[in-house]
């Protein structure tokens, strides 16, 4: 048993700010779908360099006035100080109280990372500027950062972030429940007791799946990709497979003391819905 004591099972999700009048009202019904089901919060991503900054402010606050908590994501590429301390202030004005702290990727011929590296001075940094105010959450890697040396290093990463004042983790997506309980385990040999939340990923069509996954280091086993690749242009039957797959998987992680899921949500509702009514 893998469990994580003492932690109540909740439900996250996750957007990205859309770009086009049609988007924001697409994603306006999904949220208001999901919404009925009591999550924790909603979470907001941002591109790369900022290239989304404000529509993510804009969305995030407009989550937060329809009394749902909302969760930003912020991250250290092209930030300053100065950058990071006025955002955090306009959000701690808007009533915002948690934050995603991330690295973030550096965009393509871009040198410098900004005024933070890495993550854990990211989170350094809003705990100094203003104390407990945030619930933090961060990012974990059951799989091993794509970008890491080794899985020692990748490891001694995550404790530093939780060192610097993570309250939560969530995890970039999988499909191999091990990968995850083994992190658990080694989260608990070293002491580390704050919630890690699975990331869960529907899966909606293979192609798209796998492109992902292989710039965010997601394993897809093998069996796994075979079977979707034997479905062709079949999206149906990719669906079909795909949502009794995540959602055994979903039971197995919930019934072995997971802390709740967060899903990527692609700003879409009906498989991260149909993968909640599957669950006992």
């Amino acid at each position: 048993m893998h469990t994580q004591k003492h932690h109540p099972q909740l439900f996250s999700f996750e957007f990205y700010p859309p770009k086009t009048h049609e988007g924001t009202a697409s994603l306006q019904l999904v949220q208001s779908q999901l919404a009925e089901r009591q999550p924790d919060f909603f979470s907001v991503t941002f591109g790369a360099g900022g290239s989304t900054r404000d529509k993510t402010f804009d969305t995030v606050v407009d989550i937060q006035t329809k009394g749902i908590a909302a969760a930003p994501h912020l991250s250290c590429v092209a930030s300053t100080k100065h950058s990071i301390r006025t955002i955090l202030q306009d959000y701690q004005d808007n009533g915002i109280s948690k934050i995603v702290a991330l690295r973030g990727d550096l965009p393509s011929g871009m040198m410098s990372a900004g005024e933070f590296r890495y993550a854990n001075e990211l989170v350094g940094f809003i705990r100094e500027e203003t104390g407990d105010h945030f619930q933090i959450h961060v990012a974990a890697y059951p799989e091993v950062h794509p970008q890491a040396l080794n899985a020692t290093e990748d490891f001694k990463n995550f404790k530093r972030k939780v060192e610097a004042g993570a309250n939560a983790a969530i995890t970039q997506y999988f499909y191999n429940a091990e990968a995850y309980f083994y992190f658990i385990d080694n989260c608990a040999k070293h002491g580390i007791d704050i919630p890690i939340v699975p990331g869960i990923m529907p899966i909606s069509q293979y192609t798209q799946l796998f492109r992902f996954s292989e710039m965010c280091g997601a394993d897809i086993p093998r069996w796994m990709r075979k079977k979707l690749e034997s479905y062709g242009d079949d999206r149906a039957s990719v669906q079909a497979f795909g949502l009794e797959l995540v959602t055994e998987l979903c039971q197995r992680l919930l019934d072995n003391g997971a802390p709740g899921l967060h899903f990527y949500t692609m700003n879409q509702s009906a498989l991260t819905l149909a993968i909640l009514d599957g669950l006992r």
